[in-house]
């Protein structure tokens, strides 16, 4: 039976409202940069990331790591800040910095990665190949909703988070060293309306004393 994270942790990825929850840790795939992310470099990191993540899966699938198993590869994510501190409708794109990532499911491991990581090198070509990373971390406890529509309104949504965590005695804190927020889309923002797109955004939190 195919395992697929949008009917088995459903939790983690579809509040259609502010919610707080506690995210265990987790493995993924890397890319990290800085720029406006309307780019082809852009562009070109996404494309590194897909063809590990699938070949990763495929030969999951083919039983590489003894007994076959099929899963849904995960959302892309990123976490996102900017290097002059600027933010919502004054946001500089130029300045943005962002760490952008695939999640691995718990069977596989950094080992089989870097076996997946030398045969995409030697089948294809993609620039970012060679500079994607294997991370394990654990964000704990953390805020998040479903922004539905294009990027430049996520202020809208944030808005209504920023209001959670006041009425809450919550202090937003960084993701990832010095990153603001995590960002995970649900639907492929290279195929999908502008209106129709979902992103769910996430900050990590504690409690104020």
């Amino acid at each position: 039976m195919k395992i697929d994270w949008r009917k088995n942790e459903k939790e983690l990825y579809f509040s259609r409202k502010p919610t707080l929850l506690t995210i265990p840790s987790q493995q993924f795939i890397t890319l990290t940069g800085t720029g406006n992310p309307n780019t082809k470099i852009f562009a070109e990191k996404i494309s590194a990331l897909f063809p590990l993540a699938y070949g990763i899966k495929m030969a999951i699938k083919k039983g590489a790591l003894g007994t076959a198993k099929d899963y849904s590869v995960y959302p892309l994510e990123g976490v996102w800040t900017t290097t002059d501190d600027s933010k919502g409708k004054n946001l500089n794109k130029e300045a943005l910095k962002y760490k952008i990532m695939i999640r691995q499911p718990e069977f596989v491991t950094e080992a089989f990665f870097n076996e997946i990581k030398t045969k995409t090198i030697a089948q294809k070509e993609n620039p970012y190949f060679d500079a994607v990373q294997w991370e394990t971390y654990e964000e704990g406890l953390v805020l998040q909703m479903i922004h539905t529509g294009p990027f430049d309104t996520e202020t809208e949504t944030f808005n209504q988070m920023d209001t959670f965590l006041t009425a809450h005695n919550l202090t937003k804190t960084t993701m990832m060293t010095d990153y603001w927020h995590r960002e995970i889309y649900l639907k492929d923002f290279r195929r999908s309306q502008p209106e129709k797109m979902q992103t769910l955004l996430r900050y990590k939190v504690t409690e104020t004393s």
